[in-house]
């Protein structure tokens, strides 16, 4: 087999409409098998995703599909890079009291996935974080899917760079001390851009 078939797929946006088969007869739908799968959005996995998506769209940036492992989480079409780190104080399980709201703000090595290599720098590569926090503090009301229950936090990273240089993870009380432009979803473009053009 040519190493050129070893490449990277190339993922087409699909709909939900799929149909899942065996053998040649329909057993379900892709859309089915999304609801199955990606219904809690209060985990902390996909409300991590759910995060991505919310900035990528406000972004303008969410047209193409999600590129898993890359070396920033967003790419806009300014070239602008961007880290979205999300949190919340309501989780899917039985909780004992609200969670406390820290971010990772790790430096990493960087993974290619048209390569398929790993950089050995460790660092941020980012041009701005976005923290996006469910701020929302009432179980039996909470819904992700509402805006009004989201708070976004943007910062530059130079700013983490230079006050946080190799620090793992940032409360946020600690965040809130260094300054970020904090917003609403209908805010979160303007934001960003001042953080970008700010560092350039």
């Amino acid at each position: 087999m040519s190493t050129t078939d070893l490449g990277p797929l190339t993922i087409m946006r699909r709909s939900g409409r799929e149909p899942i088969r065996a053998y040649g007869e329909t057993v379900g739908k892709l859309g089915e098998f999304w609801s199955w799968a990606c219904s809690d959005l209060a985990n902390n996995t996909m409300r991590g995703v759910l995060a991505e998506y919310l900035v990528a769209t406000a972004l303008g940036a969410a047209t193409g599909t999600r590129t898993e492992w890359d070396t920033v989480d967003i790419r806009t079409p300014e070239e602008w890079r961007v880290e979205v780190k999300s949190a919340a104080y309501l989780q899917s399980w039985a909780q004992s009291q609200l969670s406390e709201i820290s971010f990772s703000i790790a430096p990493t090595s960087g993974w290619d996935a048209h390569a398929g290599t790993t950089s050995a720098d460790v660092l941020r590569r980012s041009d701005v974080y976005v923290f996006c926090l469910l701020h929302h503090q009432d179980k039996q009301t909470l819904d992700p899917l509402g805006l009004d229950q989201w708070t976004f936090y943007v910062l530059p990273t130079r700013v983490l760079d230079e006050r946080c240089p190799s620090q793992k993870t940032i409360r946020l009380s600690r965040l809130e001390r260094l300054s970020p432009m904090k917003t609403d979803f209908p805010g979160l473009q303007k934001a960003v851009a001042a953080c970008v053009e700010g560092t350039s």
